[in-house]
């Protein structure tokens, strides 16, 4: 069963079909996105019930109606925890533990993630005491973190010394070297106190090595950008252009073996989730990517920790080149310089809407359809992709 497509295709598809010229038909524009003229058909109908054109039940609609389900069975499950713990903690000469009760609900089929929430405990010391038995040394060290953190919680302005006073008072007595380290590891500062940041400390390494880059004979590198099969390489970068609303960014996924943009993603904001995005869209329409490079500049979007778990959700490899060096994605640019020529620059766009429309309806029909290249056998991308490859390992 083929994957279905990612929404915003369908969105942008769907926006094309509304506004299309008058004698262009639906099937016209289904075979010009690759897709079936029913297919279409569809999309259109249910597009026509999420905006209230027609009658009918919306997935906003049904998202409620779940969304109220599972709300209604997480309350039910924390009613549940607070009625436990509050008849585990009237049992005579219990210990101050809380993981039993975890534990005593886990099995119950209430979720670890619930419990620790609704008693304010963390995930991970409790995981660590299911594998490894807590020694009283450790309990001691808690007690008495417990106690520093509340009174640091209550007095913010205090210095170690003086919660060592408060943590006295509640019951933890302990000597000021022992609460220094314990506030020192915590990071519980006072807020008049000196800051303690990372001042001097240059920036991080590149969160992906350059894997593009090969040596020649003599010593010297340069970027390559090939592949022998699709899902080998794919290369993505962000580009922009003003409307009369605002800027409109488009983050660009091309597989450097057809060169086909795979996946996009447009927005009014250049956020990390435009490139997780067109990430996750690309994915959806290509199927099996596990081991696929995706080569991209040092862009903040690209380093953030979403992209790098979006990766690794995917089972693909990151690939960055250096900093300020445009070369070292020229693949991706040069497929910017062409869609800066063939619509940004052609004329002033009043709205992010038809900038949006135009930007798709030539990804979709001119570029991947129409538009040759030298580089693919005279071939446009999808008919490279069509030939060269087998029918069984050919992109939806």
């Amino acid at each position: 069963m083929p994957k279905p497509y990612p929404k915003e295709f369908r969105d942008d598809v769907v926006r094309v079909a509304r506004n299309r010229e008058p004698g262009v038909h639906l099937k016209q524009i289904a075979a010009d996105f690759g897709i079936s003229e029913s297919c279409l058909t569809n999309w259109m109908k249910t597009a026509d019930v999420e905006d209230g054109v027609k009658p009918g039940t919306t997935a906003a609609e049904n998202s409620e109606l779940r969304e109220a389900r599972k709300r209604i069975r997480l309350l039910e499950q924390e009613n549940e925890v607070l009625r436990r713990a509050a008849a585990y903690l009237s049992q005579a000469n219990l210990p101050k533990m809380m993981y039993p009760l975890v534990r005593e609900l886990a099995g119950d089929g209430i979720p670890v993630t619930v419990t620790c929430r609704v008693l304010k405990i963390a995930r991970q010391p409790y995981y660590r005491w299911l594998t490894h038995p807590v020694t009283a040394s450790e309990y001691e060290q808690a007690y008495r973190a417990n106690a520093l953190f509340d009174a640091h919680r209550d007095d913010p302005e205090f210095g170690y010394r003086f919660l060592v006073d408060e943590a006295r008072e509640a019951g933890e007595p302990m000597a000021e070297r022992t609460a220094w380290r314990i506030c020192s590891r915590q990071g519980w500062w006072s807020v008049f106190g000196k800051r303690r940041g990372k001042n001097g400390k240059r920036p991080g390494p590149p969160v992906h090595e350059d894997l593009c880059v090969v040596t020649d004979d003599k010593g010297r590198q340069r970027h390559e950008f090939t592949a022998d099969a699709v899902n080998e390489l794919w290369l993505t970068d962000i580009t922009e252009h003003r409307t009369g609303e605002g800027k409109l960014y488009l983050c660009a996924i091309k597989d450097a073996y057809s060169n086909r943009i795979v996946g996009y993603s447009i927005d009014s904001r250049m956020k990390s989730r435009l490139a997780v995005a067109a990430l996750d869209n690309a994915v959806a329409r290509r199927g099996d990517v596990a081991g696929c490079i995706v080569h991209s500049d040092r862009g903040s979007q690209f380093r953030s920790r979403k992209f790098v778990h979006a990766l690794n959700r995917h089972d693909m490899v990151g690939s960055m080149g250096r900093v300020g060096a445009a070369g070292d994605n020229a693949a991706m640019e040069s497929f910017f310089s062409l869609l800066q020529k063939n619509v940004l620059d052609r004329r002033p766009w009043t709205t992010r809407e038809e900038l949006r429309i135009a930007i798709v309806t030539w990804i979709e029909r001119t570029y991947h359809r129409r538009r040759r290249q030298d580089a693919l056998g005279r071939l446009t991308p999808i008919e490279y992709e069509t030939i060269m490859t087998t029918p069984a390992t050919q992109a939806a």
